[in-house]
């Protein structure tokens, strides 16, 4: 009876902490604007900020403004490169997207052009990205689209939707990404047509999801590529390992290499606000040692990289007063 007594004094204590940290982080949402260059997602409220955090051993952590959907924008990178090596193999995808930090802007055309062959850099950048997205199984992109919305019903209970405001936003609004295309079909990056990887790119990032799932699937990632509660192996380690890496060394874009001396957790974030982290077990959010943890996050005003003021102000928080880093 006394563990269970001290067990629930833990939780409301963490949860404590918990809600005051995000009242604090509120207070960086001023210094950030929503993403102005994609309209669907400047109609974004900028105060709004919240979290979830899932344990693989059951834990659920919700606070701030938990109730809003949100699309994934570079989020969804992390999982078509998951998707890609799931089904072709790790082997064949890196012939196409090496693994190295640019310390560029993810929109950046430059690298492609200074280095050869042309390869993209890593799968976090856009031009890696789309490369990823024409990599997909698939005949059409439908298809393509299809089956990685099958992949995140595996992780998170359903088949997420498309926000198609979003898309269509985005579709006509893609002019950058579409010359970096160019230069990958050109190159023999690219398979199949531009219009193609475009549309499968673009309805990848229109994913709409909410923080829970976002931390369920940062939780998957934590585990490995097991779901904690189906036993499902979703994805192999070794896949779910380079993943994190990537994460760690490539998935706040411009600013990552800061992210990950000051906070030390592999995350991803995208332009929408939103952040998935992935916790690993020799972290301390409580005194249990050997559980997992899968943040989900949203906060809508940005910086100039990209990632969401609050959302980053959070997570540092978090890292330094809950001991959360790798090393």
């Amino acid at each position: 009876m006394n563990n269970i007594q001290n067990e629930s004094i833990e939780f409301i204590s963490i949860q404590e902490q918990l809600d005051q940290f995000v009242l604090d982080a509120k207070k960086n949402t001023t210094s950030g604007a929503t993403a102005s260059y994609i309209p669907a997602l400047k109609k974004a409220n900028p105060e709004h900020l919240g979290i979830c955090l899932i344990s693989s051993q059951g834990t659920f952590l919700k606070s701030g403004d938990t109730d809003h959907c949100f699309t994934l924008q570079s989020i969804s990178k992390v999982f078509s490169f998951i998707f890609a090596c799931h089904t072709r193999g790790i082997d064949e995808v890196l012939q196409y997207v090496d693994v190295e930090p640019t310390g560029d802007a993810f929109n950046s055309i430059f690298r492609l052009e200074l280095s050869h062959p042309g390869r993209p850099f890593n799968p976090m950048i856009n031009a890696g990205a789309i490369t990823v997205a024409s990599l997909l199984p698939g005949h059409s992109p439908l298809d393509k689209v299809e089956a990685l919305l099958s992949f995140f019903e595996k992780m998170i209970g359903r088949k997420p939707s498309i926000n198609m405001d979003v898309f269509h936003s985005e579709w006509q609004t893609a002019n950058r990404n579409r010359a970096l295309a160019y230069w990958l079909k050109e190159t023999g990056f690219l398979l199949g047509g531009v219009e193609d990887a475009m549309e499968v790119y673009l309805k990848l990032c229109s994913i709409e999801v909410n923080i829970v799932e976002l931390a369920q699937m940062g939780l998957i990632l934590a585990h490995d590529g097991l779901h904690p509660y189906t036993n499902e192996q979703i994805f192999s380690m070794e896949i779910a390992s380079l993943a994190k890496t990537l994460m760690l060394t490539c998935g706040m874009y411009d600013y990552s290499g800061r992210f990950a001396a000051f906070v030390g957790i592999p995350a991803k974030s995208g332009v929408s606000g939103g952040i998935m982290a992935a916790i690993p077990p020799s972290a301390r959010v409580t005194n249990n040692r050997f559980a997992c943890w899968g943040v989900g996050l949203y906060g809508p005003a940005i910086d100039k990289h990209g990632n969401s003021t609050a959302g980053v102000a959070l997570l540092k928080r978090l890292s330094q007063e809950w001991d959360l880093r790798l090393i």
